[in-house]
């Protein structure tokens, strides 16, 4: 064992150039990273140290001799949403996308929604989730009704008034939702969206939950669990994976929760990996197509990012990546195949160009090789590149 603690955080969205296959899901031209350097507000300077701009492929300003590893990720499962995307990060690549719904749900799923929860369904069709309120907002507080919608993405999601609504019954519809989302229509996330109304304005809470499809077969989580090594959830990595292979959890509200109860993590003593998502890009930014806001809450995150790595032992290690693209920039509001980047950071990581990598699900096996745990996951490990040789 090199590294008794594993640090992976995730850059939710943070896409760094389309994927070659990115036509195929009509994001041809789609660069997350890029689209963000054009914004004002944009300053990576520690990323840039550690080898972002380094990483095949990206056009920005490199560093004659970065800090960290760094490597470009290509997905190999067939989808560009959070569920897919993490999952073949702990190491499962999926073969077949998870069911989308552009004409809404049929109607013997939401009859099923509306008989298991006693409430009707307004809306069902795809709707950026900002605008939906907006449009429904007043027919959901007249009815009583749950607003359904969807996206570009597997997810179901039911927005509610909690004034109307309590954010318990909301939480109770999404579990019903999420039996009866199984087999041919198992979305990846049945999404809870409660929203407020002040000032007559409608806007959504933090008060989101995930409600995730079970992961088909073992991940690196359950393979480290059964080898009884922590595995630490920060944000809705717990919600993602249906709360398996998690030995303790954080539910955060935003990413400057998310970085403060990572580094709290930090000053702990614990063998095995802390796992965490920070959901603002894409929630926040990404989907709203906030090219200033997404960078802005990059600068943030690059300002923070030496705090925590004055904090690494000698024989920790980070991992810093991201699920899947969502150029701000573009007409679309949903996610994009994107090639996603990975830092490797600690002292005892040689800096080098592991190059383009052909799935995520390296980072998996690399870190199941890390703690001798024999798998049959997908991938193959980089941990013999990234140690630092003796000098």
């Amino acid at each position: 064992m090199f590294f008794q603690r594993i640090f992976i955080i995730v850059l939710d969205s943070f896409g760094i150039g389309n994927a070659p296959d990115a036509a195929n899901f009509s994001d041809a031209g789609s660069n997350t990273l890029l689209s963000c350097a054009a914004s004002p507000y944009f300053a990576l300077p520690h990323l840039q140290k550690h080898g972002l701009f380094n990483i095949d492929g990206v056009t920005l300003p490199a560093v004659p001799a970065p800090l960290s590893a760094y490597a470009r990720l290509r997905e190999a499962s067939a989808g560009k949403d959070t569920t897919i995307g993490h999952w073949e990060i702990a190491g499962l690549v999926s073969e077949r996308p998870l069911p989308v719904y552009p004409d809404g749900f049929p109607p013997a799923i939401i009859a099923a929604f509306e008989e298991s929860t006693g409430r009707k369904a307004l809306c069902n069709k795809p709707y950026s989730g900002t605008k939906v309120i907006e449009d429904y907002g007043a027919a959901q507080e007249e009815s009583g009704a749950f607003i359904v919608y969807t996206s570009a993405d597997s997810v179901f999601q039911i927005a509610a008034n909690t004034a109307v609504i309590p954010l318990s019954e909301l939480y109770s519809a999404c579990e019903k939702a999420r039996r009866i989302l199984q087999e041919e229509h198992g979305v990846g996330r049945v999404i809870a969206r409660p929203f407020i109304k002040e000032n007559g304005t409608y806007r959504r809470t933090a008060d989101r939950r995930d409600f995730s499809l079970e992961p088909p077969q073992k991940t690196m989580l359950d393979y480290l669990c059964e080898r009884h090594f922590d595995t630490i959830s920060v944000g809705k990595i717990y919600d993602i994976f249906a709360h398996r292979g998690i030995s303790e959890y954080a539910l955060t509200h935003s990413n400057a929760e998310g970085m403060a109860v990572s580094e709290s993590i930090l000053k702990k003593d614990f063998t095995g990996i802390c796992f965490t998502n920070l959901v603002d890009f894409d929630m926040l930014y990404g989907h709203r197509n906030d090219v200033d806001g997404y960078a802005k809450a990059l600068a943030a995150f690059d300002s923070w990012l030496p705090h925590f790595c004055a904090g690494m032992r000698a024989d920790d290690l980070l991992l810093i990546t991201a699920d899947h693209g969502c150029d701000p920039a573009t007409p679309s509001t949903d996610h994009s195949r994107e090639c996603v980047p990975l830092l490797a950071i600690g002292q005892k990581v040689e800096p080098v160009n592991l190059g383009t990598l052909p799935t995520f699900a390296g980072i998996a096996k690399t870190i199941l090789e890390n703690f001798q745990i024999e798998n049959t996951l997908a991938g193959e490990s980089f941990l013999e590149t990234i140690l630092r040789k003796p000098r």
